[in-house]
């Protein structure tokens, strides 16, 4: 929550530059206080699992968090049923005239294909230029981000000769970010993908930065100067198991999978995993809701459309 003090105080400006979430005393006097309204599109197979995942994250604040989940309407969900989304999903066409404090559009296991091939491309495209408008601020995370990064800003995304697939050290890139605010110099991430975005490309695009990356795994984290989009193309949200799960599924399939990187102890994996991302994982979405949504958001959602 911020530290209320005076506009006038010396420091103001100095914690304002810093980044420490103040509020003058004339916004705490004259604010209402309302739940954040922040809607999730899952586009992960799992999507009970996916969606626990990121509930579990959203929940560490001291923000009320009203949350919606929407599903795609030109895709068929294989392993949820039709009872969980009818019961608990909405879509599309029954949102796009709403407006949202966030937006977290997932991952998708569909790398192997153009953007273009997937079969719910089109319908992607159009919420993703719905939320330039109807929402304050977006999470994309993996294959999302890469989909976001191309849609908005032509970013292509490049296939990798194996998969990147692991627990993974980062640096921070940009010291003052407010998503990565409290973050160690360094940091831990899982990352489970066959496709990358490079350096070079977002460098050319004057409206983008790089906010945190590895020398392992790449580009971790891209921002929107404007700070109103975020692009994430690691797994943050995973649980602890989530990458044991998918490394003994594909050997069950015979895909040839290597063992994750940093992950089971000494590489054995007989041996429980080690859940050492944790605490970044939740300080980064509880910043993400505090600093880059709840202090810049209008009170008035609607005011979006005009602010947009």
């Amino acid at each position: 929550m911020p530290i209320r003090i005076s506009k006038d105080l010396p420091a103001f400006e100095t914690l304002s530059n810093e980044n420490i979430f103040i509020m003058s005393d004339i916004r705490a006097n004259s604010q209402d206080i309302r739940p954040l309204k922040i809607i999730i599109l899952n586009l992960m197979p799992k999507k009970i699992e996916t969606e626990t995942q990121l509930m579990r994250l959203l929940s560490n604040s001291p923000l009320q968090v009203d949350v919606e989940l929407m599903h795609v309407q030109s895709h068929r969900a294989k392993n949820t049923s039709e009872n969980h989304l009818s019961s608990f999903y909405t879509t599309f066409d029954d949102v796009k005239y709403n407006y949202y404090d966030g937006l977290i559009i997932t991952g998708a296991p569909v790398e192997h294909l153009e953007f273009e091939e997937v079969d719910y491309w089109q319908e992607l495209c159009k919420i993703m230029e719905w939320s330039k408008s109807n929402v304050f601020s977006t999470m994309h995370i993996c294959w999302g981000a890469c989909a976001g990064l191309y849609y908005h800003f032509g970013i292509p995304k490049y296939p990798l000769k194996k998969k990147m697939f692991g627990i993974f050290p980062h640096n921070i890139e940009r010291v003052n970010s407010q998503l990565l605010k409290g973050f160690d110099e360094g940091f831990l991430a899982p990352h489970s993908r066959h496709t990358e975005v490079r350096r070079e490309d977002i460098l050319k695009n004057p409206n983008l930065e790089i906010s945190a990356s590895s020398d392992i795994a790449g580009v971790h984290i891209v921002a929107n100067r404007n700070g109103r989009q975020y692009f994430v193309m690691g797994h943050s949200e995973y649980d602890r198991d989530t990458l044991a799960n998918e490394y003994f599924r594909d050997l069950e399939k015979g895909v040839d999978i290597q063992i994750p990187y940093n992950y089971f102890p000494n590489d054995d994996t007989s041996k429980t995993p080690i859940f050492k991302w944790r605490c970044h994982a939740n300080l980064m979405y509880s910043n993400w809701l505090n600093y880059c949504v709840y202090q810049r958001t209008p009170f008035h959602l609607e005011d979006l459309a005009v602010n947009g």
